[in-house]
């Protein structure tokens, strides 16, 4: 059975999540920031498999999120008061990074 998302807001300073299945995550909007998959946070490969890490600086206005599109039936593509919109988060990173995706976290 498909993942679904079935509600999503954002409350004080975290984005509230409930999906299709029963999980909910609550996910601070600073660490869901900084975990943006997008290449320009997180880096590419280059032809030869190596991904440099970019420097990225989170001015005053990145962890405030302006608003939020539904991608396909499988993501989230948060929109930053900063401008930034690139990271595409799938479900199930979501809940990766809200420890529910059934590994462990330290």
């Amino acid at each position: 059975m498909a993942l679904t998302l079935e509600h999503c807001a954002v409350v004080g300073g975290e984005l509230a999540l409930a999906f299709g299945d029963g999980r909910e995550a609550f996910l601070p909007l600073p660490m869901l920031r900084r975990a943006c998959p997008c290449a320009s946070c997180q880096g590419e490969p280059d032809a030869l498999g190596r991904v440099i890490r970019p420097m990225v600086d989170h001015g005053a206005d990145a962890f405030e999120m302006k608003g939020i599109d539904v991608v396909g039936g499988y993501a989230i593509q948060p929109r930053w008061a900063d401008g930034h919109a690139t990271g595409i988060y799938t479900f199930a990173y979501l809940l990766k990074l809200a420890g529910l995706d059934g590994s462990h976290r330290p």
